[in-house]
């Protein structure tokens, strides 16, 4: 069975519902499906790519640590960098473009954007913007809001930047924030991996994280089902259809 025949969970403007079960109940049938410009959860493709981002960082130990597993099963993902911390950790930055990973836009300092006027919604962009673009030399063109938050005002304003607002395939949210240990992040991401799902990790979390242990297990599983791992840009360069599932 494919994607579409899975269940659709609603969601708030890209905020996930806490989904409880780590496989997906394929019996169940998809009752809605819409496209919406703007914003990216999932790419269909006929490749069996898998783009696993990564939010929040850069942090001295955690990302490095995340490199040197992504760089042992020849991975690439996508950095959604926070612009005070790539100021602090500039040569982990230059590494993750080095080594051929993607950097996007995750804004300066990672505020809570719900009660933001359009013009501090456009300076938290445009300063982590500027701040990677001195680092590298590069421009980011994709850009995810915190907590997957987003309304018509922060839409408007990253597309008018020329930015592509991305999110996550809702039954990709690895949850490693929350700590829920290893044998649960490698079950929700390895049950219900899917071609041309978006992945949700963090390289940046207070205390010990589970991501790398946790990576140093589905990295190798999902190569053995036939999986590759690429960036998001490369992953949208597929297909030029662009999909949102669930709409407000």
């Amino acid at each position: 069975m494919n994607i579409w025949s899975l269940l659709f969970l609603p969601f708030v403007c890209g905020l996930p519902f806490h989904h409880e079960v780590t496989s997906i109940p394929v019996e169940k049938q998809l009752h809605q499906y819409t496209e919406q410009q703007g914003i990216i959860k999932k790419v269909q493709t006929d490749h069996r790519w898998i783009a696993f981002t990564f939010d929040d960082g850069p942090d001295p130990q955690e990302t490095n640590e995340i490199l040197d597993v992504l760089k042992q099963y020849h991975a690439k993902a996508t950095f959604f960098v926070v612009g005070e911390q790539a100021t602090k950790y500039p040569d982990i930055v230059r590494r993750e473009v080095s080594e051929g990973h993607e950097l996007a836009n995750h804004t300066y300092s990672h505020t809570d954007f719900k009660h933001l006027s359009k013009e501090e919604v456009k300076e938290e962009i445009v300063k982590s913007e500027n701040e990677i673009l001195s680092i590298t030399g590069q421009q980011t063109i994709l850009f995810r809001p915190p907590g997957g938050y987003c309304n018509d005002l922060i839409m408007k304003t990253a597309e008018q930047l020329g930015y592509t607002v991305i999110l996550w395939t809702w039954y990709q949210d690895s949850k490693d924030w929350s700590k829920p240990g290893v044998h649960q992040i490698v079950n929700r991401v390895v049950s219900n991996a899917h071609s041309g799902d978006i992945v949700l990790f963090h390289d940046r979390i207070s205390g010990k994280s589970q991501t790398v242990k946790a990576l140093k297990v589905i990295l190798p599983e999902l190569q053995e089902q036939g999986y590759s791992f690429v960036t998001i840009s490369k992953l949208l360069g597929s297909n030029q259809i662009r999909y949102h599932i669930g709409q407000n």
